[in-house]
């Protein structure tokens, strides 16, 4: 027989894949199904990949048993050096045999709360202890075909133990004090001294200043200062000041010390002496690093090793944490040099404090100046640290993977910058924040994007795979396609207990972030399911090219912000549309360019300007990136600005002429016929359609689908996802059954259905061909991933050739056999199929047994306790495991077995399972089994007569260590682990279509 599935009904088992560098869907039963039953003319816009790009066609192969680079990764915390070469070797080995393609070393030890128990100087992080575990990893990552990322410092931020505080390469701040002298009189004393002190060394008096105040300008938190009153005011000893304030109103004195923050990384300590945080706005920070490794931590043998096993530097989220403003000593000069005015004349106003700000000029030169200084403060960062960093990392073999957000700074930016950008599911607050860093990459055409996945608070061992893929569902629509899982603890830790060290947990004396995954989880006996599912999306969306609709033009480049697009957030990917973020710097990137009317390698149809949101969304713009907008009109490129900018101006404080020579560049602009200015987010609808921009994908019906589309030569990929935009979605995410019509690059062009968990690749045989797209009909239940292909015929070895498809049937599905189409149905009846070639054909489906419900199981449990036992049970309900005597506070592997009698083909519907499943057949283990909707086609494997079936269930940690460790864990509510069903047979019958 030939291959049964069409989307969604899973196939036949597939055979198991046994020098020193220089300085510097579903139907109501459960299926999914894609078909078409209408036809409609859509004008869709699929672009060629060009030469360079067009790869040859994949085989099923391919997509079945992907290659290891495209695997996931895990975090692999260790507690420092406390470590045993042979215990790496073998966790190594462990996650090689679960299917990951790496692992990112980390030292890190949250939940070991005495320290003391630590032994930093012999086995802290960069110690020879530490470099001797690094080489044995990366030796035996090497052997196994593993890559190895390395942690650029201990914890977080990146810091080292060779500086301190008050040295020339540490982490800055400048605090500020003041004193008010009312008018007419003089003060005579000290400086102001820091209204924040500090208990680090090294405070440096940089400036006194005077400013008359303005309640006018005062808000609830700061006081307003009047900005031509500002002056300098000499200390005259450098410790104190005599000074005599004007009569027209009472003044400020402000002093600024600049000081180091003393921040250390996370949970230290890791190293003797301590880590002090580097400044990641300076050459000398960044330079610290690199010399530190290249001293301490880069022994021959790791060099060596690099080159055969070694993955990237890695940078974890900027968290600078400072008391005062953050602050490098050469901002001032830097400052002026780039932006063209003296810092001192704004400095009240950018001044923090508790990262709150405390003083105000008039509002919109508040909001201007404070824009100069974080523009100025981004770009240092970008170039002296990550630039810096990367063409470091390459020099030693490696690339650079950070997560360029925690500060005010471009992160859409530094996503072009750095060779793997990474997010987070934890921190991101929906998937625009996804969307900025895959601008950044796509534009600059860099290729993954990356994502720290699963660290949810108080979530430790009671997390699902199920939580997490619906989680990751939606992530890789906005251009995921790496996971690194959070994470793998390495066995052991001084003062740990069962069930072994765990970096997060506990926390604070509680339940912590999840998740310790790995071999001490019952669910890890199914890992290699779940990896490989996470391979294959990854395998498809880094192939070919990345396509998308809209590049959304922001100002400020911000992310982790959760703040998205006018218009296409909320209402545009309802309808099917594509956005991306890009902010000004990524316009002067070599392939920004316009061709045939797209912009860059994603081919953006419209560039989609509004107010900058970060800043009152007030229209502003620089004149670069005005003119830039300018050369893409003229060169066929849409342009929609939303918004009065007829009287835009630029974003920080003007230079003379400044905003005369932007408000000229946009009338130039606005008068092109490619251009549309718009009042309000309603109004763009129509300016699209005005412009004859239309989406690559259209649903028939606003819906929760989300999509990304790659193209590769002449075949297009798109990945559909039923899932949330955001966290907490209102109305929550339903199943949904409704057409798609799917831009495609070639007019020859027919579906194929690559299921991500079986890895088979199938012709799909219901559809309706348009103009240049094609019709599918999709249904998907919540969280639930399918891959469609448009390609010619013959792709993935399928052999159907060019003969006539379905267009439209009332039978439960269509697919292909060989040379015949077949018709399957689970009720007797007579359905009517319509096929391209326009005729119309009925077929009869004899009578169908009655689904019938499997009660009654043997149940033997495998307790993954510390102490571990086996429970033996006969089951005439399903029912929880917390409801089932003896099994209230187990959690471990239940294998569930039952027999039934069956006379023909049917569906096995599993219902409601915690958490991972696989299933038998006869003695035979049938293909993966898609963990967000378990719903499998027995055909192929039931007998006549009697069968066996048997479930094997696995589950978290959760319910045991609510017993285990009741200190830590007692808390926890018991999680419904098991089979819980109903478990239905539903058999069908299937017949020719004639």
């Amino acid at each position: 027989m030939n291959d049964p599935t069409q989307h969604g009904l899973p196939p036949f088992p597939t055979p198991r894949p046994g020098a020193r560098p220089a300085r510097f869907a579903v139907t109501r039963r459960g299926f999914l199904v894609l078909g078409a039953t209408t036809a409609a003319t859509l004008a869709l816009d699929g672009l060629p990949s060009s030469p360079a790009t067009a790869t040859a066609a994949p085989s099923a192969a391919w997509f079945a048993r992907p290659r290891r680079e495209v695997r996931p990764m895990v975090r692999w915390w260790w507690p420092d050096a406390h470590v045993d070469p042979a215990e790496i070797r073998r966790e190594v080995d462990q996650l090689a045999d679960a299917g990951f393609g790496g692992a990112e070393i980390a030292a890190v030890h949250h939940s070991i709360r005495d320290k003391s128990v630590l032994d930093p100087a012999g086995h802290g992080w960069g110690t020879p202890a530490w470099n001797t575990a690094v080489e044995a990893a990366l030796d035996q990552a090497a052997r196994r075909g593993l890559t190895i990322d390395l942690t650029i410092g201990p914890a977080w931020p990146a810091a080292i133990p060779t500086i301190t505080p008050a040295g020339p390469a540490s982490a800055k701040e400048l605090a500020h004090g003041s004193v008010t002298v009312p008018a007419g009189t003089t003060y005579s004393g000290p400086v102001p001294p820091p209204v924040i002190p500090t208990g680090e060394p090294g405070s440096e008096l940089l400036l006194v200043q005077a400013a008359r105040l303005d309640p006018a300008h005062s808000t609830r938190d700061e006081t307003g200062l009047d900005p031509a009153s500002l002056r300098t005011v000499t200390a005259t000893d450098g410790q104190t000041i005599t000074w005599a304030a004007p009569a027209d109103g009472d003044w400020l004195l402000l002093s600024y010390w600049q000081r180091g923050s003393g921040q250390r990384p996370e949970s230290g300590p890791h190293t003797a002496p301590e880590a002090y945080v580097v400044d990641h706005f300076s050459r000398a920070g960044t330079q610290a690093v690199i010399d530190y490794w290249e001293s301490e931590l880069l022994t021959p043998a790791i060099r060596k090793l690099l080159r055969r096993a070694g993955g990237a530097l890695f940078e974890d989220s900027i968290e600078i944490e400072t008391d005062a403003l953050p602050w490098t000593p050469d901002l001032p000069s830097e400052f002026e040099r780039r932006r063209g005015y003296p810092l001192a004349s704004i400095l009240p106003v950018v001044m923090l404090a508790n990262e709150d700000p405390v003083f105000a000029y008039d509002a919109a030169r508040t909001r201007h100046a404070r824009k100069d200084y974080w523009d100025t403060v981004s770009e240092l960062f970008n170039e002296h640290h990550f630039t810096a960093l990367r063409e470091w990392a390459h020099s030693i073999g490696l690339r650079l993977r950070a997560q360029p957000y925690g500060l005010q700074t471009d992160a859409i930016e530094a996503a072009a910058i750095l060779d793997v950008p990474e997010g987070e599911s934890l921190g991101f607050k929906n998937l625009d924040d996804y969307r900025c860093l895959a601008g950044g990459r796509d534009l600059a055409g860099r290729e993954v994007l990356s994502c720290e996945a699963g660290a949810y608070q108080g979530g430790a061992y009671t997390t699902t795979w199920k939580k997490l893929l619906r989680t990751l569902g939606g992530a890789y629509a906005a251009g995921l396609n790496q996971t690194v899982l959070h994470g793998f603890s390495y066995a052991d830790a001084p003062g740990a207990a069962w069930p072994g060290f765990a970096a997060f947990t506990p926390y604070g004396g509680t339940v912590g972030y999840a998740e310790s995954w790995g071999p001490r989880q019952p669910t890890w006996d199914h890992i290699t399911d779940i990896s490989t599912y996470f391979a294959r999306l990854h395998l498809v969306m880094r192939h070919g090219e990345p396509r998308a609709d809209v590049a959304v033009l922001r100002q400020t480049g911000y992310t982790k912000t959760g703040i998205g697009a006018s218009w296409f957030t909320a209402s545009g990917i309802p309808t099917g549309w594509t956005h991306q973020f890009v902010s000004g710097p990524l316009l002067d990137l070599p392939a920004a360019r316009v061709s045939d009317g797209r912009l860059g390698r994603p081919a953006y149809k419209v560039l989609f300007v509004e107010g900058d949101k970060f800043y009152s969304g007030e229209c502003t713009m620089t004149v670069g990136v005005a003119r830039r907008l300018l050369e893409y009109a003229g060169a066929g490129l849409p342009v929609i600005l939303l918004g009065d900018w007829r009287n835009a101006s630029v974003p920080g404080l003007p230079q003379d002429g400044e905003n005369e020579r932007l408000r000229a560049i946009l009338s130039d602009l606005l008068a092109r016929p490619t251009t549309r200015m718009i009042a309000t987010a309603a109004d763009v609808p129509a300016a699209l359609a005005s412009l004859g921009v239309h989406p690559d994908v259209r649903y028939a019906v606003p819906s929760t689908l989300l999509t990304m589309r790659r193209v590769a030569g002449d075949v297009d990929y798109y990945y559909l996802c039923n899932g949330k935009h955001q966290e907490n979605a209102k109305p929550p995410v339903t199943a949904i059954d409704h057409e798609v019509t799917l831009a495609r690059t070639s007019r020859d062009s027919v579906p194929y259905v690559l299921d991500p968990w079986t890895g088979r690749a199938s012709r799909l045989a219901r559809y309706a061909e348009e103009e240049d797209g094609i019709r599918l009909r999709v249904t998907l239940q919540p969280g639930q991933a399918r891959i469609v292909a448009l390609g010619r015929p013959g792709l993935f070895g399928d052999r159907t050739g060019r003969r006539a498809h379905a267009t439209s049937t009332n039978a439960d599905l269509v697919r292909y056999a060989a040379s015949r189409l077949l018709v399957r149905a689970a009720k007797a009846g007579v359905y009517t199929t319509t096929l391209s070639d326009g005729r119309t054909l009925t077929t009869e489906i004899g009578p169908v047994p009655a689904p019938v419900e499997l009660h009654t199981w043997h149940l033997r449990v495998e307790d993954r306790g510390p102490a571990p036992a086996v429970h033996s049970l006969r089951l005439d309900r399903l029912a929880p495991w917390p409801e089932i005597p003896g099994l209230a506070d187990v959690s471990g592997v239940g294998t569930y077995t039952t027999t039934v009698d069956a006379d023909g083909p049917a569906y096995l519907e599993l219902g409601e399972v915690s958490d991972t499943c696989r299933v038998s057949v006869n003695g035979r283990r049938l293909d993966p089994v898609d963990q967000i909707h378990p719903v499998l086609d027995l055909g192929p494997h039931l007998r006549r007569g009697s069968n066996t079936i048997q479930v094997e269930v696995a589950t978290p940690l959760g319910n045991r260590l609510r017993v285990a460790d009741p200190a830590v864990y007692g808390g926890l509510a018991r999680q419904p682990y098991g089979l819980v069903g109903p478990v239905r047979l539903v058999p069908y019958r299937e017949a020719p279509v004639r």
